[in-house]
């Protein structure tokens, strides 16, 4: 009998087939106590098993390329952290295994996240991950992961590692489906990188019986369970169709009466640049530069080396708009050489512009390597600052940029509410706005971006959060300047369309997004665009606002 169950659709598109599990496995080694002179070995095999599963991380990074790789290499860093292996010494000398001496260190480390606030809470499936694969290597047990079949399935899991969903093979696995997770965890934000249909914050999925058919619509997050012949056609036709509409519309973004929406391209690095470029993406909204300064975390990369990873995402937009994110260091991305240690609470602490401001010359030797890697190359440069939170903060960076020489425009990002909310101050410092929406949704509604319990407040359709939108761009507006939107709100194409209709001047996401974005906006015109927006405003709840820009929309 078919049932309909509703998560949170994060990768759109349609799946339909069997159900199979993640693999799981009780890896909690027995405490038993060793001889003293066995400390030292165990410590040996405990290094090594850290070691071997960095590398194996950094090579799963490597093969992945794009988002995926600095997600895995931050993975890699975790399992090498300082502390944790010094920690792991320490229980092995007063007499634990090595598997032991592992599981019950991670497990303290696991804890002291849960009680920094909570915005860490959402890398314990990080570290639970990096934790199972260590011990699973000194154990001599495989690594409970994605099943291995021979036909294509629906993926069904807790929730999926990094390490996981990076190497997901597009193929067999036609969606997934997690009961953790919210719309901008690291599983979402590579599953539309992989183009895989995907919904997240599903309670109970893990109950749905291996073999049990059903289908997944990734852009409403409706999974329905023994679907009938009559739901799976329905379900393809639309699919069918939503692909041909996909395919008729090309060219530059724009409304349906020619307003143009420049869509661009989020890309963590050179290795992002080619699905852009196959999307048709008119530049680059969001380059996030940190991919080159977790290589080491005790020290920031050479400029040489900036300069050429730079170069090589610049030379690929000739004519182009790139904009580029200075290092956005701290929190849930610590680098040693940069962020304070033991913050209490790092999402509130020292991160973004103010780890840079402190650290002015790691500022200035991204600033010059940026001006250098643009010298003579036809392409629109722009640089934005994270974490601005008033003009104070903006005219620290402008003023960084212009002593750096750095023949660019200059940009603050908007993620703090106090930026939204004094935007037209900031923009006295600098020549334009970019939304950060994952940040400024969690900063608005005190909501952990990476909490599946949570996800309702981090669900960019809420009306506080298109106020905020709103606010940003009417000041962009009044200023002459451009405000775009390069948080995951700019993939969901209803939802482009609303924030066309706020004022925003450009949206970036995912390569993948971008046709979908572009078929949908060619649609409807700017009228329709603001009309659906004042309705989503009027609503009181974020399915409120948008089924009432659906409305509006679809002419209902």
């Amino acid at each position: 009998m078919e049932t309909t169950l509703r998560g949170v659709g994060v990768s759109h598109g349609v799946a339909i087939g069997e159900v199979r599990h993640m693999g799981t496995a009780v890896l909690e080694p027995p405490a038993k106590q060793i001889p003293a002179d066995e400390a030292e070995r165990e410590q040996g095999r405990a290094r090594q098993a850290v070691e071997a599963v960095a590398a194996d991380l950094v090579a799963r990074g490597n093969l992945a390329g794009g988002e995926a790789q600095h997600v895995l290499e931050a993975q890699a860093m975790m399992a090498q952290d300082p502390e944790l292996i010094a920690d792991v010494d320490r229980r092995i000398a007063v007499g634990s295994t090595a598997e032991r001496g592992v599981y019950d260190a991670f497990a303290a480390y696991r804890a002291l996240l849960a009680n920094a606030g909570e915005y860490l809470a959402g890398r314990v499936a990080d570290l639970d991950d990096v934790r199972n694969r260590i011990v699973a290597r000194l154990l001599g047990v495989p690594m409970p992961g994605v099943p291995d079949s021979d036909e294509p399935y629906v993926l069904i899991a807790r929730d999926l590692a990094p390490a996981d969903t990076a190497l997901l093979d597009p193929t067999l696995v036609l969606g997934f489906v997690t009961e953790e997770g919210g719309p901008t965890s690291h599983s979402a934000i590579l599953a539309r990188a992989l183009g895989v249909p995907a919904v997240v914050a599903l309670p109970g999925a893990g109950e749905i019986a291996e073999g049990t058919v059903v289908a997944v619509d990734g852009s409403t997050g409706e999974i329905f369970v023994e679907p009938s012949q009559e739901k799976r056609a329905e379900m393809e036709s639309a699919s069918a169709a939503r692909k041909a509409a996909l395919s008729a519309v090309t060219g530059p973004g724009a409304t349906s009466d020619g307003h143009k929406v420049p869509l661009l391209a989020n890309v963590g690095g050179p290795g992002d640049v080619p699905a852009a470029l196959e999307a048709g993406a008119e530049g680059v909204g969001l380059f996030r530069t940190e991919f080159l300064f977790l290589d080491d975390s005790k020290q920031a990369p050479s400029e040489e080396k900036q300069v050429e990873a730079y170069r090589a995402v610049l030379e690929a937009f000739p004519e182009g708009r790139v904009v580029v994110r200075v290092l956005d260091a701290g929190a849930d991305k610590p680098l040693e050489f940069l962020t304070p240690a033991d913050e209490p609470n790092p999402a509130l602490g020292v991160r973004g512009l103010r780890s840079l401001l402190d650290h002015p010359d790691v500022l200035r030797t991204q600033l010059t390597a940026l001006s250098r890697a643009a010298e003579g190359l036809p392409v629109y440069l722009e640089v934005m600052a994270p974490m601005v939170a008033d003009r104070a903060d903006a005219k620290a960076f402008a003023d960084a940029c212009r002593e750096a020489g750095l023949q660019a425009k200059f940009g603050a990002m908007v993620e703090i509410p106090s930026a939204a909310l004094r935007a037209r101050s900031i923009l006295q410092e600098v020549e334009f706005l970019s939304l950060g929406t994952n940040d400024l949704a969690q900063y608005t509604f005190a909501a952990d971006r990476q909490v599946g319990a949570v996800s309702r407040l981090q669900d960019p359709w809420q009306p506080a959060l298109l106020d905020l939108v709103a606010l940003s761009a009417e000041a962009a507006r009044a200023e002459g300047k451009s405000c775009g939107v390069c948080g995951e709100a700019a993939s969901d194409p209803l939802l482009a369309c609303v924030l066309t209709g706020l004022g925003v001047t450009s949206l970036s996401m995912g390569a993948a997004s971008i046709p979908y974005v572009r078929a949908t906006l060619a649609k409807h015109t700017l009228a329709q665009c603001e009309r659906a927006a004042s309705a989503a405003r009027a609503a009181d709840s974020a399915d409120e606002a948008r089924l009432a820009a659906h409305a509006v929309l679809s002419g209902e």
